[in-house]
């Protein structure tokens, strides 16, 4: 049994049919037989507009039967004794069937239009959705969902890996049933840049059907679709939908890619650049304590080495060794090769150990401000021994000559806060953070040395400990000041032994 939907389009020729009949049986006194005639144009220009050309072509014909049955003489009959009247009849159908032609072909034409307006509207949809996500996976994800919901299909993306293999980077639903003449055909389609599978001429056994994803002339993947029904996985009026959402989901594939590979170039470049700058301050920082080491020995050949000398020279030598360990720490903080040792830290110590590195004169320069009371914090001695010591000499390089550097240590709450202040030009405006960057060095201060790595290993050994450090001006004065926050997980509680 047919189909009600099939039907109907020519149940609706035989009742228009039937209405313009008793018309034209009402007016065929009043008019001419040829004038009542053109009455049945009317059905076949209404149902082939509406529904096609082969529901018009059957008014055509069944217009022209009903007016040889009741208009035409000898009535009642298919008979037609006239030649005019035989002409008229072939005249009425060619007319109707002409007319029914183009009609449908204007019903064609309209839906195409629509199906292309539908199709347009739906790819810019999904051209915005993927323009607004920036991760592959993200893009891969919600282009399966939405392509499967689009097509009331199963959906599975390959994507090629490095070493020219495809792998199911996304599918709808999660875990496709992909047989072993699908992924052939799957490879067949990466490799040839072609579609096969179901619905193709390749491999037209296979459940799925298979088309590439290209980008560039770049091959990224294949998306392989198919449908439960056993249908054809896109029909005649979706393939300029399924076309246009390949082109996209492709674009936004090689977009993330190529985002991805500028990224590294820049990186790169970034780190020519860095290991520019290192290799041209390394040739300023290193040749000062040397040219003073190498003074200082040749004239102890000469004569009896004074202390001061003596001193002098162990303190470059230890400010060489600073120079290095910074190196050596940036290093390990690229690297992610941080070692933590915790133990409880007193602060008292660990400062008067940080000082001990510098000489006299930048120890006379130092006033410390740290309670008796204070608790102990949990920490790395030998990385909270290397960011007092960076933000004590960043202290002492950019402060004015004799003018202090103050240490002040006190409860913040729960937590404990250190603070390294100096009286030196402070930090620019927006600049709080950039200068834990490596390599970053505050304008209008070249003349200054140093290699840029001393507030970067500050910032990733606080980091590595669990310790903020941040960076402001001093509201009392110029200069500027350091602040290390030790959260309270990190804030030893004195016992009760201890307190008694």
């Amino acid at each position: 049994m047919l189909p009600l939907r099939k039907v109907q389009p020519y149940l609706l020729a035989v009742v228009i049919v039937a209405a313009v009949t008793v018309a034209a049986v009402l007016l065929r006194g009043r008019l001419e037989l040829a004038s009542v005639g053109f009455l049945y144009l009317l059905p076949v220009i209404i149902v082939s507009s509406r529904s096609g050309l082969w529901p018009g072509l059957f008014a055509s014909a069944l217009a022209a039967l009903n007016y040889n049955f009741f208009l035409l003489p000898p009535h009642f009959t298919l008979w037609v004794n006239s030649p005019d009247n035989v002409v008229t009849l072939l005249a009425l159908f060619t007319v109707a069937a002409v007319t029914s032609h183009l009609a449908a072909q204007l019903r064609n034409e309209k839906v195409q239009a629509e199906g292309r307006a539908r199709a347009s509207a739906a790819v810019a949809g999904f051209a915005q959705t993927m323009a607004g996500l920036n991760d592959e996976a993200a893009i891969l994800r919600r282009a399966s969902t939405d392509i499967a919901a689009l097509f009331g299909a199963r959906i599975v993306i390959f994507l090629e890996l490095r070493g020219g293999d495809l792998f199911p980077a996304a599918a709808v639903p999660d875990t496709p049933v992909i047989g072993a003449i699908d992924t052939a055909a799957a490879h067949w389609t990466h490799d040839n840049a072609d579609r096969t599978g179901r619905g193709t001429r390749t491999m037209a056994s296979a459940d799925w059907m298979f088309a590439p994803l290209i980008a560039g002339g770049e091959k990224l993947g294949v998306l392989g679709i198919a449908r439960d029904d056993a249908q054809q996985p896109i029909a005649a009026e979706n393939a300029l939908l399924f076309d246009g959402v390949l082109e996209q989901l492709a674009q936004s594939i090689g977009r993330i890619r190529l985002a991805a590979e500028q990224a590294e170039i820049e990186r790169l470049h970034q780190r020519d650049e860095l290991r520019a700058a290192l290799l041209s301050s390394l040739g300023h920082d290193l040749r000062t304590p040397l040219t003073v080491i190498l003074g200082r020995l040749k004239a102890l050949h000469q004569e009896a080495p004074p202390q001061a000398a003596i001193d002098e020279i162990y303190f470059e030598a230890r400010r060489l060794e600073r120079l290095v360990g910074n190196l050596l720490g940036m290093a390990r903080v690229e690297a992610g090769a941080i070692m933590l040792a915790t133990e409880p830290v007193d602060l008292t110590d660990a400062i008067e150990a940080a000082l001990s590195d510098f000489g006299p004169e930048t120890r006379r320069l130092v006033e410390t401000d740290v309670p008796v009371n204070l608790p102990l914090v949990a920490a790395d001695p030998r990385l909270l021994h290397h960011i007092l010591i960076n933000l004590i000499g960043n202290a002492q390089k950019y402060g004015p000559p004799h003018c202090s550097i103050a240490i002040q240590a006190a409860m913040d709450g729960d937590a404990l806060s250190l603070s390294i202040l100096d009286e030196g030009p402070g930090i620019p405006s927006g600049q709080e953070k950039a200068i834990f960057d490596r390599f970053t060095r505050l304008a209008g201060n070249d003349r200054i040395g140093g290699t840029g790595l001393g507030l970067a290993i500050v910032r990733g050994f606080t980091q590595a400990m669990g310790i903020d450090v941040t960076a402001a001006n001093r509201i009392d004065k110029p200069g500027a000041v350091f602040t290390l926050r030790f959260p309270s997980n990190l804030v030893i509680a004195p016992t009760l032994s201890f307190l008694e």
